[in-house]
């Protein structure tokens, strides 16, 4: 989902400095181009500060700052093996026309945002004393990106944005060959501000970089003249812009994060009056049901595989019904050589469709089909969308792994929200539906069909009383959340053997005042 800055530029001022050579133009390239080159799109900026409800003023800003790729893309995947393990990324180099692996240097790669650590953005105001200055991040994958070279590819495979699930195990980061990726202009924690002035910002790529990329220091540094303005936006305007602030520091998609602070639930909510089925033939489903057979009749060839990651996001809370729940987050995901494809049916006059699971070769070519319960509508505020039933399930389970509390959570819109794994082989690096206007259907629709690609997973959100877990009665000690991933055994896939993941909880205090402590994962939280 595309972010989307409120940022206003002075001027049509372009300006490119090579990271390896100097000498490129941003339209157009008469020499060959650097292997990166550092771009302002204007040496002017205005800057729009908000102040709301009498609190401290805050600014929402876009530098203009860009890392376009030369003739070759820039290219890193980030793995690890195993949550005890670091994650290590390589970056893929092209040499005498063969793509090579060269691992980066320590400390370049730490998370899943991307280079840690990649530029040093200082503010200067008028009288030339510094007032600001903080490190900032790279994710080379833009949500906006263009090509900035006449003569560059006409298609950017590289996916959208840096997925920062705690428990995710691959990514792929990239920006096309004449490509641009925006630099982070905003500090990564915490609100920024400044008084209302004219400064001089100074973004620099830092050392371990230019060593790296051999980048001369001269060729790494762009000024910029930044102007703050508070901007009298109203107290709902300000509001509004402030949680966009605050998600893209802390990594997030805008759109999704608003999405989820109105909805509570699903991690890609979306218009559900959007069908992306109306204007991506892929998700049209076909116009009557198949013919069921078993999955035993289909000839052996690539299945999707489920996984279930660790619980996250965990907290406990109070309701107004004096009880205490415990929130979380549930994401299942698709480790397997085919996509998960769904297709519901309508029986005629209610609000039930029939489910049916697709097939395909090698190829990707559809080879058949087999039953796979039901879908259901659910006309509740914040779905109004049609649900697959029994794609996961979630339990509270005692210190002796029996279930103590069930969440009432058993259906499910399916949406790729989140990029678990783009190492493996297949992922779809840029999937169509990642929110509910993916194909979770209208009340009036006949069919729906619902997919989770190769490497994606799907995140859910269990903060509402009966999809949270009810602690009342429950005694004090070690609990585990389990997620398990296709519990009925409906859906065909590779193994069910690695479905289930365990999260382990403590419960404390008394019935006026639990406490909940939430032990880390080898560290991850």
């Amino acid at each position: 989902m595309p972010r989307r800055t409120r940022i206003v530029v002075a001027g049509a001022v372009a300006t490119a400095l090579g990271l390896a050579a100097a000498g490129m133009g941003v339209a157009d390239a008469a020499a060959a181009p650097p292997p990166l080159a550092f771009t302002m799109a204007t040496a002017n900026v205005l800057a729009e500060r908000y102040v709301y409800d009498g609190e401290q003023g805050y600014l929402d800003f876009d530098l203009g700052v860009n890392v376009i790729a030369g003739k070759d893309p820039l290219e890193i995947r980030a793995k690890r093996s195993s949550y005890a393990k670091p994650i290590t990324a390589e970056q893929i180099v092209v040499r005498n026309g063969k793509k090579k692996a060269v691992k980066l240097p320590a400390g370049m790669v730490t998370g899943w945002g991307g280079l840690k650590d990649f530029t040093t953005i200082t503010m200067k105001n008028a009288a030339g004393k510094q007032v600001a200055g903080y490190q900032t991040d790279f994710c080379p994958n833009a949500y906006e990106s263009a090509r900035t070279r006449r003569d560059a590819p006409a298609q950017n495979p590289y996916p959208r944005g840096c997925s920062e699930g705690p428990f995710n195990l691959g990514a792929v980061w990239g920006i096309q060959a004449g490509w641009n990726a925006p630099v982070a202009s905003l500090p990564r924690t915490g609100e920024f501000d400044l008084p209302d002035g004219v400064y001089t910002a100074t973004v620099s790529v830092n050392k371990k970089y230019r060593d790296y990329f051999k980048i001369a220091a001269k060729s790494a540094t762009l000024k910029l003249t930044v102007t703050v303005k508070t901007i009298d936006r109203g107290d709902d305007a300000a509001a509004a812009a402030k949680a966009r602030v605050k998600a893209a520091q802390a990594g997030d998609d805008p759109a999704e994060a608003a999405a989820l602070a109105e909805h509570g639930e699903h991690a890609g909510q979306g218009d559900p009056d959007l069908q992306i089925s109306a204007y991506k033939p892929g998700f049209r489903p076909p116009a009557k049901r198949p013919r069921a057979v078993k999955a035993s009749a289909i000839a052996k060839g690539p299945r999707p595989d489920l996984r279930s990651l660790p619980a996250s996001g965990i907290s406990l809370s109070q309701e107004e019904d004096k009880k205490w729940y415990v929130n979380f987050g549930a994401t299942v995901w698709n480790a397997g050589t085919s996509p998960l494809l769904v297709d519901g049916f309508r029986q005629t006059g209610t609000e039930r469709m029939d489910a049916y699971q697709y097939f395909f070769d090698a190829k990707g070519k559809e080879v058949g089909s087999v039953a796979a319960g039901t879908m259901e509508w659910d006309a509740r505020e914040g779905h109004r969308h049609w649900h697959f039933t029994d794609f996961a399930r979630y339990s509270l389970l005692k210190a002796d792994k029996k279930v103590a509390v069930r969440s009432g959570k058993e259906a499910f819109c399916l949406a790729n929200t989140d990029a678990v794994d783009y190492t493996i082989p297949s992922a779809k690096w840029r999937p169509d539906n990642t929110d509910l206007s993916s194909s979770c259907g209208q009340n009036t629709a006949v069919a729906v069909r619902e997919v989770l690609d190769i490497g994606n997973g799907d995140t859910y959100t269990q903060d509402r009383p009966g999809q949270s877990f009810d602690l009342t009665g429950l005694p004090n000690g070690t609990y585990y959340i389990e997620v398990k991933a296709n519990p009925s055994n409906k859906l065909a896939e590779l193994s069910t053997k690695n479905n289930t993941a365990l999260r382990k909880i403590v419960l404390g205090g008394t019935a006026a005042k639990r406490t909940l402590k939430v032990p880390s994962v080898n560290g991850l939280d």
